[in-house]
This record gives structure tokens, C-alpha cells and sequence, in this order.
């Protein structure tokens, strides 16, 4: 498994959400990563999915 976070930014640039979490690739990240904005209601925010190493998988602003 690997470690990913998905970041969630308010328009202030203040961090509304910053969650860890694991995966078998870039795709299941993807997907969980969606899963927790959703849940969360965060969907239209600006956020993005990054993989422990520092890689931006998903970027929404």
C-alpha cells in the first residue's frame, strides 16, 4: 500500500482539510480521494491529492 493525502483549501488559502490515507495505486487514490471530498462535502473547493513522495495526482481549483 501506499500513502496519499488530499489537501482542501479555503478561497483564504486556510487548510479546511488535510487527510492521509492508503492505496494500492494512482487510480484506487483517484477514486478515494473523491470518495472523502464527497463525504465531506468539499467538491467544489480547490483540492488536490498528492502521493507521500510529493506527486500531484489530482489538482481541482
Amino acid at each position: 500500500m501506499e500513502t496519499y493525502y488530499v489537501t482542501v483549501f479555503a478561497p483564504s488559502g486556510e487548510t479546511l482539510l488535510n487527510e492521509r490515507f492508503e492505496a494500492l495505486n494512482v487510480e484506487e487514490a483517484k477514486q478515494k480521494g473523491r470518495d472523502l471530498l464527497e463525504e465531506k462535502q468539499f467538491t467544489e473547493h480547490t483540492h488536490r491529492v498528492v502521493h507521500s513522495s510529493g506527486k500531484m495526482i489530482v489538482f481541482h481549483s
